[in-house]
């Protein structure tokens, strides 16, 4: 239930019970959330006295989050559904496509700073992830051209990712707007997550109208079932027909063999329109760039005379080059995963060439930043998992029907009237103008009623998907990402707030809690390995608030890291490599994407919560080793 708490725990009403409560520091506490202009959601106040730009940059990124979080949903389950690729095969490809997503990040990057022409840029990187998820959202492509088209979903995103954060700075470089800089930031990164918490709703919708229409329930185990059906290695007939006869609409199955071809097709198909539904809110956000980029600033970026050279000449390229070869072949030599020997390799290189290039003074700064580089991959390795390990446990081993209470969080009308709800309350409930309170009355009675009507009509038993649950990292990174922001302001104010470095280490910490929780929940369940292709037993399924609890705390590691890190590379990055670092720090988080395969390696070769230990355990080496540099890392903060 502690998920479930989050969505009640806003500012404005922990303001009201600090005031409550007559505790002379809570109160003040409370006190500086109602008066924080930055913790002002009225619709009208928004984005007042900040550039135009800042809307058009805001539904231009939402489009992207949207493929993003459509891709995290479906593309592992997609990939299964359709190829019948194992966990591994899975994770590799999944891992290569968000690996490429981060280290294209630099391609688009260095593309955008020598010609100048940052916007003409984004644009085509709109347009090319358009395409992308235009040709997946063709049925019957085999799976080279679909990781072709993965591909060309992921130059696009490299092309558009940072250039477009690039451009939203630019706008706050304007004397009249620097002041807004950090709420900007937030606004921005709480309204692109609005985009991704709509995305997995509508891609699962997407696939279950197709399997409707064409007189199918949903089963996420049947697709498995089914090729073992078709290539002859099902052993459990018995439970694969009494599974399609639930999930064929007009009765008892006569030709499981056709069934099984049948639902396959159909299945597969409808993740095609899901990526198609991703390409339509791709096609808006063209739209709205097309029409309104020119409220974006046209700004030449131009080297400062002053500034020192870099000699970049062709031995410490080739010096890197021989690096990353090395590394990579080390990694062939020892029959280590090449794919992970080439990422690792890609930042060998990286790390000799900026070393090589900069000054004796710069390097300090510059070993610093690569530090916490270091730590930042095994967070990313960890964190993503949410789409891939932690996405196979919600398919294979949460409950698939919930009653109505908790069903009120994994159906979109449900959970929009239930936040309704809240929203109403905080509003009723804050000091404020009476016209406000009036409105707030008015919406908890209009949406509780709704909440209680949909409550109601749910049922003792309602039908969840595996692909519902990425809604909750967006949903709560847009409730928790002020109030964090809060607290850190808080406690600055009164010289209590912790470091930077020490706050990504602090986030590492939190992450291990993640994992730990998902391990206390796998503790009593039979794994992949022990069941050999056979479908998982309900007693081995559990309920959905051990993943929902855990996305919870990942979020929360997430906003102390993310942003942090992001802080900390401009606070201490050398001026003349600020663009450089904040590409390592894309390139860190590309190298992690890519070892995401080694969740889904181990998933059907050990217990399940000896994996996440595996992620517990990095990630508190990362927070010791972050915390034995501690001292090093504040001096240059400071």
């Amino acid at each position: 239930m502690l998920s479930l708490s989050v969505i009640y725990l806003n500012y404005y009403q922990l303001a009201d019970v600090c005031r409550d409560l007559n505790a002379k520091k809570l109160s003040k506490f409370g006190a500086f959330f109602r008066k924080r202009e930055l913790l002002n959601f009225k619709t009208g106040k928004m984005f007042k006295n900040h550039p135009k730009g800042l809307i058009v940059a805001f539904f231009a990124n939402m489009g992207e989050r949207f493929g993003f979080y459509t891709m995290m949903a479906i593309l592992v389950l997609f990939l299964q559904a359709k190829f019948d690729v194992n966990a591994e095969m899975a994770g590799s490809i999944y891992s290569w496509f968000y690996f490429a997503i981060y280290a294209l990040a630099l391609l688009g990057g260095i593309i955008a700073d020598a010609t100048k022409r940052y916007k003409a840029v984004i644009m085509t990187g709109i347009i090319v992830m358009f395409l992308g998820y235009v040709m997946m959202a063709i049925p019957g492509m085999g799976l080279t051209p679909t990781i072709i088209f993965l591909f060309t979903i992921s130059l696009g995103n490299g092309l558009f990712k940072g250039n477009l954060q690039a451009v939203v700075g630019q706008m706050y470089d304007n004397p009249k707007y620097d002041k807004l800089r950090d709420k900007a930031y937030l606004l921005f990164y709480m309204g692109i997550n609005i985009g991704a918490f709509f995305a997995p709703f509508a891609a699962n919708g997407a696939r279950n109208w197709w399997l409707h229409a064409n007189g199918f329930n949903h089963d996420a185990s049947l697709p498995a079932m089914c090729h073992q059906m078709l290539n002859g290695t099902l052993q459990d007939t018995e439970t694969f027909r009494q599974l399609a006869d639930a999930a064929n609409i007009s009765g008892p199955v006569t030709d499981v063999s056709a069934f099984a071809q049948s639902y396959i097709e159909v299945f597969s198909k409808g993740y095609n329109y899901a990526f198609g539904v991703a390409a339509i809110a791709m096609l808006i956000s063209l739209t709205v760039y097309i029409f309104f980029n020119r409220l974006l600033p046209k700004v030449e970026v131009t080297k400062s005379d002053n500034q020192p050279k870099s000699r970049v000449g062709a031995l410490k390229i080739l010096l890197s080059l021989v690096i990353m070869a090395a590394v990579t072949s080390l990694f062939f030599i020892l029959k280590i995963d090449t794919g992970i020997g080439f990422a690792v390799g890609l930042f060998a290189a990286f790390i000799t060439w900026i070393l090589s290039i900069s000054t004796r003074d710069e390097r300090p700064r510059i070993v610093a930043l690569l530090l916490v580089f270091g730590v930042v991959i095994f967070f990313w390795m960890s964190f993503h998992q949410n789409g891939l390990t932690m996405t196979f446990f919600a398919r294979d081993y949460t409950v698939k029907a919930v009653g109505a209470f908790t069903y009120l969080f994994f159906d979109l009308w449900n959970i929009l009237a239930f936040l309704g709800t809240v929203a109403g309350i905080v509003l009723l409930i804050r000091k404020g103008e009476i016209k406000n309170r009036l409105i707030g009355g008015a919406m908890t009675l209009v949406f509780g009623i709704l909440t209680y009507i949909r409550y109601r009509q749910a049922g003792p038993s309602n039908d969840i998907q595996p692909e519902v649950f990425q809604s909750f990292n967006p949903l709560f990174i847009v409730s928790l990402t002020f109030l964090v922001s809060g607290i850190f302001t808080w406690l600055a104010n009164r010289g209590k707030e912790p470091s930077t470095p020490r706050k990504i280490g602090i986030g590492m910490i939190i992450a291990a809690g993640g994992f730990l929780l998902m391990l206390v929940g796998s503790l009593d369940i039979v794994s992949p390995f022990e069941l050999n292709g056979a479908p998982v037993p309900d007693s081995s399924r559990v309920s959905p608030y051990w993943l929902m609890n855990s996305y919870l705390i990942l979020t929360v590691a997430e906003l102390f890291l993310s942003p942090m890190g992001l802080s900390f590379v401009s606070k201490v990055s050398p001026a003349r490599f600020q663009g450089l670092m904040q590409g390592g720090w894309l390139l860190a988080t590309a190298v992690g994407n890519k070892l995401l395969g080694i969740g889904s390696f181990f998933w059907d070769k050990i217990e399940l919560w000896q994996l996440w230990a595996i992620f517990v355990t990095c990630s508190l080496l990362a927070a010791a080793f972050i915390f034995a540099i501690m001292k090093r890392l504040e001096r240059l903060t400071n």
